[in-house]
């Protein structure tokens, strides 16, 4: 919040009672955009599937199956893996599965005592980064439209769903990324912060632990998965790629929500009473989270309206050599989407200024794209008030301060890497 008011002051001169003024009405509105409501129901729809999924003991029977009946998880490393293939298989939606990869991860975090910051940094190198890559989601309905509106202005010849087909190899950020957790978990390397992590056994000490199918758990997690890509097909009026992400997901929710209700009572796994406490007492829990993603919104919204990332930008262009210029949009799409939390909202500022600036220098236009793929990525990895972040955190049951700081020296290993990748590309090819 004192971010919020800071950024104000400067917006207003320092003159303080209009920028409570602005303030008040920077949150009115956005409590009237529809797509921050849905976000914000969202989370809290999350916080009650999740409680219930947990408390139908489904978890429990899922981590009971890897552990016992297929002996699939035997070490904290495959435990961990487990949650790094289950981000890996649902790219569907970043928020769905960093929620997945944490319900399945904190029991066996607790079986074999693992930090819950290493369970967040795994939760969180899986979601964005994979969804960029495998672009049938929300991201590349976006990307989409952004491609087109670039081919509409001259910008770029031919088909938007090739040209993001071929940025693909460009995602660095998001290669690197994988490829960095996945040794984090198979040579069992902490470095930074991470070395001092420490497993909490009181964590553990409210989980249920009553036992049951583990179809209590996936039929939920199918359903969602199925669910999203019906939503996008819906609000995108028969094409998944135009649709909206946000009203996706939240009707994703609502269904799973619904689904829970009949399979859990119907099949006698709880009562009427004992489903309502349960999803009550869920939604109660995450009712915090979505405040601190409103504030999030609303500080990327007043770093937004300070222009520091256009004002960059046209600072860089006028003084930029055609062989440095995905690595300096690259850097730039990270600065933007560090400060405002979103690489949703740094695709669309970036697109706008790094294709029109590759068309005039003769540069590699799927190179510059996946410059601005790779540095909004970036960024929205390494920022506290990133809604990944803290849904990551959230999923993994870390804080959300101790995942920032224990996730971003490996962050910075692959923005090094991605960084290297851009200045190389232009070089040999």
């Amino acid at each position: 919040m004192s971010g919020v008011l800071l950024g104000t002051l400067i917006l207003h001169d320092f003159h303080f009672i209009d920028s409570l003024y602005a303030i008040f009405n920077l949150f009115n509105t956005l409590l009237h955009e529809a797509w921050i409501l849905k976000t914000l129901a969202f989370v809290i729809l999350a916080g009650s599937i999740i409680a219930l999924i947990e408390k139908s003991g489904g978890v429990n029977g899922f981590v009971e199956y890897v552990l016992h009946t297929k002996s699939l998880v035997k070490s904290e490393r495959s435990a961990l893996f487990l949650s790094y293939f289950l981000g890996v298989v649902i790219f569907v939606e970043t928020s769905i599965t960093a929620l997945v990869s944490g319900a399945v991860g904190k029991p066996l975090c607790d079986k074999y005592k693992i930090p819950h910051a290493k369970l967040a940094f795994i939760c969180d190198s899986t979601s964005a980064p994979i969804s960029s890559l495998i672009i049938l989601n929300g991201y590349g309905a976006l990307l989409l439209g952004l491609i087109n509106t670039q081919i509409s202005l001259g910008y770029i010849d031919g088909n938007a769903s090739a040209m993001l087909i071929t940025t693909l190899k460009y995602n660095f950020y998001a290669i690197f990324a994988l490829l960095v957790s996945f040794a984090f978990i198979y040579f069992s390397f902490d470095i930074g912060p991470m070395k001092n992590a420490r497993y909490l056994p009181e964590k553990a000490l409210n989980r249920n632990k009553h036992n049951a199918s583990m179809f209590y758990m996936l039929l939920p997690v199918l359903l969602m998965i199925v669910f999203v890509f019906v939503f996008l097909y819906l609000t995108g009026n028969g094409d998944i790629l135009k649709g909206s992400g946000s009203s996706a997901i939240f009707y994703t929710m609502l269904t799973t929500l619904f689904f829970t209700f009949v399979y859990f009572i119907g099949t006698k796994n709880m009562t009427l009473r004992t489903w309502s406490h349960t999803a009550y007492s869920g939604a109660k829990h995450f009712v915090s989270i979505s405040f601190i993603l409103l504030f999030a919104f609303a500080m990327g919204n007043v770093t937004g309206e300070l222009q520091t990332g256009v004002y960059l930008s046209s600072f860089a262009s006028s003084k930029l050599d055609v062989s440095l210029l995905g690595a300096v949009i690259f850097l730039l799409a990270a600065l933007i989407s560090f400060s405002t939390g979103t690489s949703w909202g740094t695709f669309s500022i970036m697109m706008p200024i790094a294709v029109p600036m590759a068309a005039t220098m003769d540069a590699n236009i799927a190179l510059a794209i996946g410059a601005v793929i790779s540095g909004g990525v970036f960024g929205d990895h390494c920022s506290p008030i990133s809604d990944t972040t803290i849904i990551s955190s959230m999923a993994a049951d870390c804080e959300v301060v101790e995942h920032v700081q224990t996730q971003l020296p490996y962050a910075l290993i692959s923005g090094g890497l991605a960084l290297l990748g851009f200045l190389a590309v232009p070089i040999l090819f």
